[in-house]
């Protein structure tokens, strides 16, 4: 068994408009997580540089609360550690950062366990914790991604993005929930929107991995953005005026970054007000980099 280890884990984007908790993509923005065997009886202690939002610094931390969680279903079970957290990805604002933690934890924990996990039980494990696959997949396996449920747990697999994608994430000083965005989704939808969003998700993966001249048309949404425009006026506003312009915008998971995928051949949308700007690329999936 290993006494120390460094994972780093990508900031994803799920849905990409038309693929609710289906489709995702890493992103070339990561974190990076050390943990270290302590000495018995030591505890758990978290330290943090970067983005933190009041997070709490021992076993409740969710990385650390991870480590433990899978380090038992390993049968090598994890007390005393301590970690450090080099954290880039925002918090609460839909890209990723609590998969990116949970990813990292799962791997942490498997590493220092002796890296006995498959790819496919890292998926299951991860998308069970997190409570859907759509971030946890791309954070795992990198690329393009496309998640599914099954009765044994959660599956997904990954599939190369066409060179020509640039994603542009707009991200705002103001912090999102899941749970509230989850809230404001109705218990059915009509059914032409459901053919709808079928038509536009398998396009998707045409467009995202062969086509990018179909992005625009592939990343139309009628199955959640709209019931949740009311609780998120200016990412609402901001992926429509960007769609107004031919840009194909959609909400980064569930907000509230906007994100759009460009085609470089046709160009990227420009800085907006009140929006942090930033070019991505596509990203590999977490990586363990040091184990010793």
């Amino acid at each position: 068994m290993a006494d120390k280890a460094t994972v780093l884990a990508p900031a994803t984007t799920a849905n990409l408009g038309p693929g609710f908790d289906s489709l995702g993509m890493a992103l070339s923005l990561h974190d990076t997580v050390t943990i270290e065997r302590g000495s018995a009886g030591s505890g758990v202690a978290v330290e943090i540089e970067g983005y933190s939002d009041g997070v709490p610094t021992d076993g409740r931390h969710l990385i650390a609360a991870t480590v433990r969680t899978v380090s038992e279903r390993l049968g090598e079970p994890l007390r005393d550690f301590r970690l450090h957290c080099v954290n880039r990805i925002p918090h609460a604002r839909g890209l990723g950062s609590s998969s990116a933690a949970i990813t990292a934890g799962v791997l942490l924990a498997d590493a220092l366990s002796g890296q006995r996990l498959t790819e496919v039980e890292a998926v299951a494990l991860a998308s069970e914790i997190e409570g859907h696959p759509d971030n946890v997949a791309p954070c795992l396996l990198g690329g393009f991604t496309i998640a599914y449920e099954t009765e044994t747990g959660a599956r997904a697999v990954s599939r190369r993005v066409h060179e020509r994608i640039r994603p542009v994430v707009y991200v705002p000083s103001t912090r999102g929930l899941t749970e509230a965005a989850r809230s404001a989704l109705p218990a059915s939808v009509p059914f032409v929107d459901a053919v709808f969003n079928l038509s536009r998700a398998a396009l998707l993966v045409e467009a995202v991995t062969t086509n990018p001249g179909l992005l625009f048309e592939a990343t139309a949404d009628r199955l959640h953005q709209p019931y949740r425009a009311a609780g998120g006026a200016a990412t609402w506003e901001l992926v429509r005026r960007l769609r107004d312009n031919g840009h194909a915008a959609a909400v980064s998971g569930a907000g509230p970054t906007v994100i759009a995928l460009c085609d470089t051949e046709t160009g990227t949308p420009p800085e907006m007000d009140g929006w942090e700007r930033a070019e991505l690329d596509p990203g590999p999936g977490a990586t363990v980099i040091d184990v010793r």
